[in-house]
């Protein structure tokens, strides 16, 4: 019996227009009828999530920046993890020295924090998330914790940066979550950790979880509960790897998914 539902944001829950389908919002609602949590599972920060719930009407638990932070319904923290300070100075001093072509934000709770907030990539990404950056340094960050770094790149330089930052951080976690952003976390942890994290406070068993994602920084994710399901607009390389498929993001994915199962 399906007691949870996590949700990946960007190219699963919304659509190319970045807008939940009426659809996949009438589905939600459903489920917080019938007493199932419906929780946002994002690389995604809470200033790039909550404009969402505030948009559509609706509120729900999140997990931010691929598992660093989980936040309830009430926008109570819950459980919050990441770099220090000092780590991510040494990352980012390290991309400043090397002259990669890309740029970076570091976040931090509700801060996004970026070198050059004229950069066309980082005006882009705001427009994106439906959030602003602040020009700054890792001093501009107000907490002890850093949850994630994110790397802004051309798509035919991504695989080459992956490579160089793993093998110059290979205590970190780097994670290709599109074909032009690179997410530096914290080892161990993923969308999984706290999905896991969350059932543990909420005493859900695994075999009462479902989830929805299409992108490399969802496989932990989909391999852990126990009914994955991969958007049909996925990349070919992760079709490989998740076979259990749903209707693409502009397709209703997540409702029919969900009709299928009788829980709506």
């Amino acid at each position: 019996m399906t007691k949870i539902v996590f949700s990946d944001v960007d190219g699963t829950l919304l659509d190319s227009n970045r807008h939940i389908t009426p659809l996949t919002l009438d589905a939600i609602k459903k489920l917080e009828k019938n007493n199932i949590p419906f929780v946002i599972t994002s690389g995604r920060g809470p200033t790039g999530i909550y404009p969402i719930l505030d948009e559509y009407g609706f509120n729900c638990p999140i997990i931010a920046y691929g598992g660093a932070l989980i936040m309830d319904k009430n926008r109570k923290i819950l459980f919050n993890t990441g770099f220090s300070k000092s780590d991510a100075l040494e990352i980012v001093s390290f991309l400043n020295n090397e002259n990669l072509d890309l740029s970076w934000g570091v976040y931090s709770l509700n801060q996004w924090i970026v070198k050059d907030k004229s950069d066309p990539r980082i005006i882009n990404e705001e427009r994106i998330i439906n959030a602003q950056s602040s020009e700054g340094d890792i001093n501009s960050v107000e907490s002890d914790i850093v949850n994630k770094i994110l790397c802004i790149c051309d798509s035919s330089d991504i695989d080459e940066f992956v490579t160089i930052l793993r093998n110059r951080f290979s205590e970190h976690s780097i994670v290709k979550s599109s074909d032009t952003l690179i997410e530096v976390m914290k080892k161990g942890i993923t969308k999984a950790t706290a999905i896991d994290k969350l059932c543990s406070i909420w005493n859900i068993k695994k075999e009462n979880t479902i989830a929805f994602g299409d992108n490399y920084n969802d496989i932990e994710m989909l391999e852990y509960v126990e009914k994955p399901f991969l958007m049909s607009n996925a990349p070919d390389g992760m079709k490989k790897i998740i076979t259990s498929y749903t209707e693409d993001n502009d397709h209703d994915g997540i409702h029919h998914a969900l009709k299928r199962l009788k829980l709506i």
